[in-house]
């Protein structure tokens, strides 16, 4: 390697540069990241597994359910506990966030959470910005900063604090023409995770010795999901073009099977519908027909006060024994065509789910069935969720559901990492999927194409050699008008300055010198010989060497001219007097002098220049947000 290279290569690594095989290490494609669960099961309408998270600076854990619906995070204010709450209500819904005990806090104003609104729930939250980190303290999970995070106190909506995982941004009429990225999206920006893909499941109590929830963010976990033989392997759900809805299935079937009314299966949905799933809440939003035939099937009642359908304990005592199934047949599009449709079992036991304050002061186990009012309510929740595993890619706007796998290997894990989009894949689908699940292992990352060591450094020094020569040809060319330009000078008069004398000036008096003035402050000014150019080439004669001409040394500074000479005329060559001559310095006395003044900003006695202060000063801080003021005279938080 030539000596140019070896300096080529050293100036990269100083400025930070690497070798193809560092470069290659450093844009490796990020890994998926699996959110730890918190290994608790908690929830005032579950139990449900919840995940652990960071919230501002010094850090706060709070635990907190996914939301396929919202881009925001969502934590639980202090006043979300009123004196009416129980002892446990901070620590049942997830540990409570003060957002004044951050140093990272960002207020922003009070807004509507802006989902659910079909299901009539209108929520406000207090939003700002703060860092938010996954996993517990010292897990070393991925943190993004100003992140949008809301604190809410409500008792109705959502009992514990909410992770979004909807990568769409959000705007804020504070923020004009300025979406605020979702934490999926910043995560991705940052390359913390691969692709703005997702992958979750939440948990079942009732399976194996309790399995915990899953969420991946970048990838999925193939250890969680079955892909049944008689469906088409490679099954995707198209995003609806609601982008409110956009985890839009259609639900052919819903049937069951050994209730208390039949031991033979029955259908409970005739027609079929599209519902979203929707882990927000936990329900599943039903047409009102759809919950008729359950009441029917399992001997539910509708509790008009709580808004549920309860069961007291000789209900659940006798649906336990019966274990009854209920069987959800899902497709992208309705009718069924083909092996475009996906099977999911629930038992019994994925519905004997649990409320509490507020909804009754102790505990009591309800059917998590709502009825809906017209078909934009139709929603699978959290509960569907237990039984289907939900793979989202939303860079090719699609996503996939399978029921979930129970097994030894179930909690094992297998985490498959999501490619980005934009990034080319040169692995193939290990088990027969197509680039929308995005079935291609984390450590088989797409290598970057890069050029070699050597070859850069021949680039570099060709590069070199051509801005040598193109710097040389203008040197070259500069030097050569310089040269012209001399030359050009020198014609025009190498007879005067051929045979110059050391202390002669050329000189041809014009008309008119005009008035040289000098300056009033310093006393030792004296001008400089001048040489003026003539109009004409000077003639060869001397001047007589008798006479003396010397500055007149009166006051001022008169009207300098050449006095009339003898012998050859003006146009003659003329030589100074040879004698030692006496130097006459002009007086710089008040009298004659010329003043300048000092602008009018300036010129007061009493100020100084080193004082003067632009009139140009910048505008304040932006102000501060504000509290809202409330109905009753206090402030919203």
């Amino acid at each position: 390697m030539s000596a140019g290279s070896q300096r080529f290569l050293k100036w990269r690594e100083q400025r930070g540069g690497r070798n193809t095989l560092e470069r290659r290490a450093e844009n490796k494609t990020a890994d998926p990241v699996s959110v730890s669960v918190s290994q608790y099961w908690e929830g005032n309408d579950g139990p449900w597994s919840s995940f652990a998270i960071q919230v501002g600076k010094k850090a706060q854990d709070v635990r907190v359910l996914p939301s396929t619906a919202s881009p925001n995070t969502w934590v639980v204010y202090g006043e979300g506990c009123p004196r009416d709450a129980p002892n446990n209500c901070a620590d049942s819904r997830g540990g409570t966030f003060n957002n004044n005990n951050s140093l990272t806090w960002i207020p922003n104003s009070i807004f509507e959470l802006g989902v659910e609104e079909n299901l009539d729930y209108n929520v406000f939250g207090d939003f700002g910005f703060d860092t938010v980190t996954l996993g517990w303290q010292g897990s070393n999970g991925p943190s993004v900063e100003h992140s949008v995070v809301a604190g809410i106190a409500d008792t109705t909506f959502t009992w514990m604090g909410v992770l979004g995982l909807n990568p769409r941004p959000t705007n804020f009429s504070t923020f004009p023409n300025s979406p605020q990225p979702s934490l999926v999206q910043l995560l991705k920006d940052q390359n913390s995770i691969p692709s703005l893909t997702w992958a979750y499941t939440a948990g079942a109590p009732y399976r194996l010795n309790k399995v915990f929830g899953s969420l991946t963010l970048g990838g999925y976990d193939q250890a969680r999901f079955n892909r049944p033989s008689k469906t088409a392997q490679n099954l995707t759900f198209p995003f609806y073009t609601d982008i409110s809805r956009d985890l839009l299935v259609g639900v052919s079937s819903i049937r069951t099977s050994n209730t208390t009314s039949s031991s033979s299966e029955s259908a409970l949905l005739k027609d079929g519908i599209f519902a979203l799933i929707d882990s927000t809440v936990p329900h599943l939003w039903l047409p009102q027909s759809v919950c008729e035939a359950f009441e029917v099937a399992f001997g539910l009642t509708w509790n008009s006060t709580s808004e549920l359908y309860t069961l007291n304990a000789t209900q659940h005592s006798t649906l336990s024994k019966l274990n009854p199934t209920v069987t959800f047949e899902l497709s992208p599009e309705l009718p069924i065509s083909g092996d475009k449709s996906i099977s999911i079992a629930f038992p019994y036991a994925a519905f004997d789910l649990n409320v509490s304050w507020p909804y009754t002061q102790d505990t009591m186990r309800y059917f998590p069935l709502k009825r809906a009012s017209n078909d934009t309510q139709y929603t699978l929740g959290r509960a569907f969720l237990q039984e289907a595993y939900i793979i989202a890619d939303y860079e090719r706007q699609n996503f996939s559901v399978w029921p979930c796998k129970w097994d030894s290997d179930t909690t094992n894990g297998n985490i498959i990492a999501i490619s980005s989009k934009d990034v080319e894949t040169n692995t193939s689908n290990s088990d027969g999927s197509n680039g929308s699940n995005g079935n291609n292992d984390s450590s088989h990352s797409p290598p970057v194409n890069g050029i070699g060591a050597g070859a850069i450094a021949g680039i570099v020094i060709g590069v070199v050699v051509i801005v040598a020569v193109i710097a040389a040809w203008l040197f070259w060319r500069r030097r050569n008008r310089k040269s012209k330009a001399s030359e050009l000078e020198g014609n025009q008069a190498d007879v005067a300055h051929a045979h110059k004398p050391i202390n002669a000036t050329l000189v041809e008096a014009p008309q008119d010198l005009g008035v040289m003035e000098a300056p009033t402050n310093d006393k030792r000014f004296a001008p400089p010989p001048e040489e003026l150019q003539g109009s004409k080439v000077a003639r060869g004669g001397e001047l007589d060497s008798t006479p003396r001409h010397e500055m007149v040394g009166q006051d001022g500074f008169p009207l300098y001219s050449a006095q009339e000479g003898w012998g050859t005329g003006i146009d003659g060559l003329h030589e100074a007097d040879g004698r030692n001559l006496t130097i006459h310095e002009a007086d710089a006395g008040e009298k004659g002098t010329t003043t300048q003044k000092m602008p009018a900003t300036y010129a007061d006695s009493g100020q100084k220049l080193a004082h003067y202060k632009s009139p140009g000063a910048t505008a304040g801080p932006v102000p501060a947000w504000s509290d809202l003021p409330s109905e009753s005279g206090g402030t919203h938080r």
